[in-house]
This record gives C-alpha cells, sequence and structure tokens, in this order.
C-alpha cells in the first residue's frame, strides 16, 4: 500500500546511519571495530551474582553506581558524569541539547556518519569541513563563527589522532560554542580530552566502554563535562526516557572500571597487534594514515577496493568499506587476534599474486 503524500507531508523522515554487518555465521570479523577479547574477569563474575528477580523493576534512573564509579576513575565530581545506552545514545544525546543555534554545526566531512544522520534528524543546520589531503583535520578552519563543533579524536574511519595542544586550540578560537570530542577510540591513541574540562567550560569528551573494554553487547557510553552541561544533558534525558541503561550494564559497567591492570593488557595487545598490521600492510603495498585507533584505514594503489572487499567477504573476512568519493578505494580494517590477521594477511599475500 502507497502512503497518500497528505499523511506524508508531516512525517519526519531521514537517510539513517547504516552499520556494519553483523555476520552471525563463523566469520573473521575485522568489520565493526570490536574488542577482540572478553571483558575483564569481574563482569562475568557480577552477571552471575545477579539476581534475576531484580529485573522485574526499574533500574536505577540515575544509574548511580556506575555515575560514583566513572567519577572515581576520572577523578571529576559524580555530577561531571551522563551515561548512556552506549556513545550513540550520549552523543544523541548531545546533539538535542545543545546544539539548538542557527548557526550550523561544524565537523568534518570524513568522519563518523552518524553525525550527519542526528543533524537531519534533529533539523540541525551544519557544515562539513574538508580534512587535507592526508585525512587531517585543519584547525583554522574552525575559527569561525558557528553553532558548535564536534570531531572524533582518533577521528573514524580513518584513525588519524590528533594531539592534545591541537584540541585545546580548537576549544579556545570557540568559547562561545560547545565543543564535542568524541573518544571512542582514545585508549589505543594518546592523552584525552579529559585533562581539558576543569579548564574549560565548553567543552564535553565522550567515550564508551564497547571499544578498550571490550563491552559493545552491554551498551554503555558516558560524557564528561562541567556540572552545569551534565545537568541540562540530564534535563533533556528524562524527558525522553528516565530509564535509559538497564541493570546488569550499570552493575557490570562499574565493575570493568576496577580491573585496570586488564584493561591496560588488552590494549597494549591491540596496539602492538596493530603496529604489527601496519608493517604487513605495508610489506603487501598498502598505503594509509598512521593508525592510532584499533584499526586501519587502508587502501592499495593497484587493487581495486570494491573488488577486494567482496573477495574477503567471499573468504568469510570481513571488513568495512564505503563506495565513491574520497574514500570509495579505502577499507577500514578492524585490529583483531593475531591469529585472525595473520590469516587476513594469508589471503592477501595469495590474492595480490594473481
Amino acid at each position: 500500500m502507497t502512503i497518500r503524500p497528505e499523511l506524508m507531508k508531516n512525517i519526519r523522515t531521514t537517510e539513517p546511519y547504516v552499520p556494519g554487518e553483523q555476520p552471525q555465521n563463523k566469520v573473521i570479523k575485522l568489520n565493526t571495530n570490536e574488542n577482540p577479547y572478553p571483558p575483564a574477569p569481574g563482569v562475568e563474575e557480577m552477571l552471575k551474582k545477579i539476581d534475576t528477580d531484580r529485573l522485574r523493576l526499574y533500574p536505577d534512573p540515575a544509574a548511580g553506581s556506575l555515575v560514583r564509579a566513572l567519577a572515581e576513575h576520572y577523578g571529576v565530581g559524580e555530577d561531571q558524569v551522563f551515561v548512556g545506552v552506549g556513545s550513540d545514545d550520549v552523543l544523541s544525546m548531545c546533539f538535542l541539547t545543545f546544539f539548538n543555534s542557527d548557526r550550523p554545526v561544524l565537523f568534518p566531512d570524513i568522519t563518523y556518519s552518524f553525525y550527519k544522520v542526528w543533524a537531519d534528524l534533529y533539523r540541525i543546520p551544519y557544515e562539513t569541513v574538508p580534512l587535507d589531503e592526508n585525512f587531517r583535520i585543519v584547525r583554522e578552519d574552525y575559527y569561525r563563527e558557528n553553532g558548535g563543533i564536534i570531531f572524533p579524536n582518533p577521528n573514524a574511519p580513518t584513525a588519524v589522532y590528533e594531539e592534545l595542544d591541537f584540541v585545546e586550540d580548537i576549544l579556545s578560537h570557540n568559547r562561545d560554542s560547545i565543543v564535542i570530542v568524541d573518544e571512542a577510540y582514545v585508549d589505543f591513541a594518546g592523552r584525552s580530552a579529559m585533562e581539558l574540562v576543569e579548564k574549560y567550560d565548553n567543552l564535553i569528551v565522550v567515550q564508551t566502554f564497547s571499544k578498550a573494554r571490550s563491552m559493545a553487547g552491554m551498551r554503555i557510553g558516558y560524557a564528561v563535562s562541567n556540572p552545569e552541561l551534565i545537568r541540562c544533558l540530564n534535563d533533556v534525558k528524562y524527558s525522553v526516557n528516565s530509564y535509559t541503561m538497564n541493570m546488569p550494564s550499570i552493575l557490570c559497567g562499574a565493575e570493568a572500571l576496577k580491573d585496570t591492570e586488564y584493561f591496560e593488557t588488552t590494549v597494549r595487545k591491540i596496539v602492538e597487534t596493530r603496529e604489527w598490521a601496519k608493517e604487513e600492510l605495508k610489506r603487501l603495498g598498502f598505503v594509509f594514515p598512521d593508525a592510532k585507533a584499533n584499526f586501519i584505514f587502508a587502501r592499495h594503489p593497484e587493487v581495486d577496493a570494491d573488488e577486494l572487499f567482496e573477495a574477503l567477504k567471499e573468504h568469510d573476512i570481513y571488513v568495512r568499506h564505503w563506495k565513491g568519493g574520497r574514500i570509495g578505494q579505502y577499507l577500514r580494517i578492524t585490529v583483531g587476534t593475531r591469529r585472525e590477521m595473520k590469516a587476513l594477511f594469508d589471503f592477501l599475500g595469495e590474492y595480490m599474486k594473481k
């Protein structure tokens, strides 16, 4: 049945974000930047302890135990922490809360594609700012009037990381705008903009448990900022859905923060595998920006990316590919285990001989 135009004219529509494939069969899955290692052992123990009778009750709307654990972990006040259902939920709330100007929000032209989706969905004006020829943000392009700024650091899908002085420069030139730094991958890169929260009242830093903490399935994201901006976020959250985070996620998230040694060991293993993988890709003739995330954004000058993407998929190796534009010849390859990466390189070695 076709809906009549008279009905459609008042229905909100948008072009949705397209997530990476989630194949159900046994494959080498290097397409969604998930952590190849399990969560901290304490998470499994916490799941065993949860009284299932509590699942009939609503969870704590303030996610108090998780907020307290995050505040203690980062050395900030509990009133400086906001939690949500993955960093996507947190970022969506940020768009809805803070980007309400007639001036355009600024973000890179090659970046996390959900930014455009939220801007369109919430009717927020925006401009995409071109990255330079090396896929780097040009800080001077953000020295102008705007309705807010958001960028990932490291950027996605390029994996390029900008040092803290670069982030501070953008903050200092935009004191009258909210600046959101999306740090989903910062644990694999360098210093976090968390260090600047006390200095800049216009800064919001967003992170996630999905990557470095191996808890994508739990959907835990959070923001750290000054108390006033966090209060504004919570006001919007409670106007949409008071009970956003489920009880197991709250308890397991707090537990995961306790095991610093496991966290650091897992991150180190991924970084070591990433650096080895970069050398292997270079040996095979691939070129890429210096990767500082848990993925590598690579192309081969002599091999069509679309054909290679399909060939990998036929051999049950999944990577991410966006067709067309400046990145049409690039593949985004998640850093898996050493065994998974070796299987990838074994295939690529044979493929390149054809």
